[in-house]
């Protein structure tokens, strides 16, 4: 596999370079849970998030630890000179010149691609408004082939599936997989007619229902979302779609016994906390698998 460049989009990987993204992760992983590498040793990571995270920037943290860099980090935008009114163009001009790698999170979607043309280093999209969020893709191909099985996989997507860039970037992702797909959302919240016309010429069988217990039954793999509130234009709008659905163990009584449930979390109620200790739950270790996924990245970003 060549040196990756920049992460933008998850449709710049063909499946051969998913696949070794992944397979380097698993390599990676005993570091993960608790050791260090001198992989990166001397290397400088920055970490530009101009919205909120904790996953994300934390994993991100950790995994270069892991491999033996360091971590500069942009801090709130109030405290920067976005306050004094600095375009992301010129602070990603200033910030390569202090690391060798960059991890941006932007609200505007677009922004990461943006940026990679600016930035002398590379420049890795941590999510773009509703656009794409790459690296969550991967961590969460990762936890399907470790959890269930990735290819031919079937899998409902549910909740925000309008704004939900990691629904977005994952549609992408599992058409490589030939993959049967599910999605469930309210009609205010349905996938954009764009990925569904891209799913359906890659050859991907989708079904489209709001009902979630027409598909419990079947898939292997429930993929929930939250309702992405800070993505509305009206309040609203927001308050009608707010508690569409919600995981309980009773939600759960005719699921296949290896079934998975899966959420790139933060949870706002669509899961019940009782389903957590199921046999199903792999959420939290999804989160964790973000680690060695994303030391997989900077390796083959830095290294």
């Amino acid at each position: 596999m060549k040196p990756i460049r920049h992460v933008i989009n998850i449709q710049s990987f063909s499946r051969d370079e998913i696949d070794t993204i992944l397979d380097r992760a698993a390599q990676l992983e005993p570091i993960a849970h608790g050791t260090t590498s001198d992989i990166l040793s001397g290397r400088i990571l920055a970490t530009l998030f101009y919205e909120p995270s904790t996953r994300t920037r934390l994993s991100f943290d950790a995994a270069m630890k892991r491999l033996g860099g360091d971590v500069i980090d942009f801090g709130p935008t109030e405290g920067s000179s976005v306050a004094k009114g600095e375009n992301l163009a010129d602070t990603i001009s200033v910030m390569g010149g202090y690391a060798d790698a960059i991890v941006l999170r932007h609200p505007r979607e677009g922004a990461a691609r943006m940026a990679s043309e600016f930035s002398s280093v590379p420049v890795i999209n941590a999510g773009d408004g509703a656009g794409q969020h790459p690296t969550q893709t991967l961590l969460d191909l990762y936890t399907i082939r470790k959890e269930s099985k990735l290819n031919k996989v079937k899998i409902a997507l549910v909740g925000d599936l309008k704004y939900g860039r990691t629904v977005h970037s994952l549609a992408h992702a599992l058409s490589m997989y030939s993959a049967e797909i599910y999605l469930v959302a309210p009609d205010e919240l349905r996938m954009p007619d764009s990925i569904k016309t891209n799913l359906i010429e890659s050859g991907i069988r989708i079904t489209e229902t709001k009902d979630l217990d027409d598909v419990v039954g079947v898939v292997d793999v429930l993929y929930i979302t939250r309702i992405q509130k800070e993505r509305f234009p009206d309040p609203g709008e927001y308050q009608m779609v707010a508690c569409s659905y919600k995981i309980t163990e009773d939600t759960l009584k005719n699921a296949k016994d290896d079934l998975i449930i899966m959420h790139p979390l933060p949870r706002v109620g669509e899961i019940d906390p009782g389903v957590d200790k199921s046999r199903h739950a792999v959420y939290f270790k999804q989160s964790f698998y973000g680690v060695p996924v994303r030391m997989a990245i900077l390796s083959m970003v830095m290294g």
